[in-house]
């Protein structure tokens, strides 16, 4: 009867979760009352849930900077306890990073004002960029909302003075009004319009496609792995291994200029 004092809601209740914890650990828990719906934004952490934002170093961040989410321990009732025969494998990949905290792998941080949370992606879509802790996710997020945008992914690049840079790839909308050129320049106005000149973004090409798993998830790490010269392996998920003898060369010549 609960669930249907709430069937005439309409708008979508986000919240985030992860298998290992068996429940939502960050949302709008709707039977402690309806918190008004922010985009992007999850509302706060679930009951029993202690969220923080820390640095490298576990070092609890100001709010509204970026860095990792991570759960004060204990955990509550009904998350996992350990990996099915694999208790060293368990403490190393969610305990040991950050003692005391259960580390969720991603990113995110605490609107300073709101105090709703905003999870950004996984830690490994973090790119430091001159010092300053960025997300391609987040810059994703800003080239989608470009009308003429299908789909993109932005990966990181090393560079020599600024440690790492971000590398957009974008796939138009057919019958797209603008020509390359021109929707480069827009593209890189509105993320620096949103990030600011910190975000260095300064690249990105117009591609046919991108390399997908089978399930749709685009292989971002592979194709850092070709922008920064290093070796990869062709995955055994990949869906077309053929979009690689495509985009192998127009990675590495935009990364060249």
């Amino acid at each position: 009867m609960a669930l249907m004092k709430y069937g005439d809601v309409k708008d979508p209740i986000d919240h985030w979760w992860q298998t290992e914890l068996g429940h939502p650990g960050v949302g709008n828990a709707l039977g402690l009352g309806r918190m008004p719906l922010r985009p992007g934004g999850c509302t706060g952490p679930a009951p029993g849930f202690d969220l923080r934002v820390v640095d490298d170093d576990g070092v609890e961040v100001p709010k509204g900077e970026l860095g990792h989410m991570v759960f004060k321990l204990p955990l509550p009732p009904g998350t996992l306890t350990t990996l099915y025969g694999n208790d060293d494998g368990y403490a190393s990949s969610y305990l040991e990073r950050f003692p005391g905290y259960y580390d969720a792998g991603d990113a995110a941080f605490v609107h300073d004002k709101t105090d709703y949370v905003y999870v950004m992606g996984r830690t490994d879509d973090l790119i430091n960029t001159a010092g300053h802790r960025l997300s391609t996710g987040q810059m994703e997020e800003i080239l989608q909302s470009h009308p003429e945008v299908a789909e993109c992914a932005v990966i990181p690049v090393k560079d020599k003075l600024k440690g790492a840079i971000p590398v957009g790839f974008v796939i138009t909308n057919r019958g797209c009004s603008l020509d390359d050129a021109s929707l480069r320049r827009e593209l890189i106005l509105l993320v620096r319009d949103e990030l600011g000149p910190v975000a260095s973004f300064k690249k990105v090409a117009v591609v046919r496609a991108l390399p997908k798993t089978r399930s749709g998830k685009i292989l971002r790490g592979t194709m850092s792995k070709i922008a920064n010269g290093e070796p990869y392996g062709m995955p055994a998920t990949v869906d077309d291994p053929e979009v690689f003898d495509y985009l192998e060369p127009v990675i590495r010549e935009l990364v060249a200029t």
